[in-house]
């Protein structure tokens, strides 16, 4: 059995994937903010952990490392969205959404690949959003974060493969958790999102997610992308025709761009 590092495990995804590899017989070192959470398992522990505090993340890796005799999978759940228009975002929401979205997952690994690279094995799961591949309007600055994410995710892998080491970018579709509440969505001035009538209604079980992360994690091989959800899935093979479309419609000019 391994020993999964989670942060982010008191609601939402992060707390259906405690619970799914508690169930199959895992070893969990979870974080919130509290250092609490309603679940209770001999095989979990809970850290607190205030993720826009640089200081704490390093002692709270290695502690998790401590408590449990090692770390196999670390996976960044923990974070939050911003909606609204670009042009109305402040400095401030720009910078917090980039702090938790971005800056700490990359605390995160910076203080647990070593930990790994001394086993020789282990794998990271940042968990992105569909927004990074198609990003709409209102989510500008959200998506900005989480395409950084997925970004270093792509190098990271390419740098820890030769070490033993995956990295999988997780990019979720509408889950109905609690993200689009006041506990998770902050927004730029009176921004009234369309996504806000899907509060309650989106289709995706985070239950059923979290069993195929852990499936694609287990699996042997696994991916460097994992879009979960049939909606983003849909999103994501769109997208991709509409930027292949843009290349070949001006490949023979933007390709004619070489010295001689």
């Amino acid at each position: 059995m391994s020993v999964w590092f989670i942060t982010g495990i008191s609601r939402g995804l992060g707390r259906s994937l405690a619970d799914a590899a508690l169930r199959r017989g895992h070893t969990v070192v979870g974080t919130t903010r509290s250092g609490t959470a309603d679940l209770e398992h001999d095989r979990l522990h809970v850290l607190p952990l205030e993720l826009i505090d640089p200081s704490q993340v390093a002692p709270v890796v290695n502690r998790a490392h401590e408590l449990a005799g090692g770390i196999d999978v670390v996976v960044n759940n923990a974070g939050f969205g911003l909606l609204g228009p670009v042009q109305d975002s402040t400095a401030e929401q720009t910078a917090e959404v980039f702090e938790v979205n971005f800056f700490a997952p990359l605390r995160i690994i910076q203080a647990a690949v070593p930990h790994l690279r001394t086993q020789g094995r282990g794998h990271l799961v940042n968990i992105a959003s569909i927004a990074a591949l198609d990003p709409h309007a209102g989510s500008g600055v959200y998506a900005a974060a989480k395409s950084a994410l997925v970004a270093m995710s792509e190098a990271l892998a390419e740098e820890l493969r030769p070490l033993g080491i995956g990295v999988t970018a997780v990019e979720p579709g509408s889950f109905r958790t609690d993200f689009l509440t006041p506990a998770s969505i902050r927004r730029t001035g009176d921004f009234v999102s369309p996504l806000d009538a899907m509060d309650g209604k989106q289709p995706g079980d985070p239950d059923r997610a979290a069993e195929v992360i852990i499936d694609a994690v287990e699996g042997g091989r696994p991916p460097r992308h994992l879009v979960l959800g049939a909606d983003a899935i849909a999103r994501t093979r769109e997208n991709t025709r509409s930027l292949l479309a843009d290349v070949d419609a001006w490949a023979a000019a933007a390709g004619n761009t070489s010295f001689g």
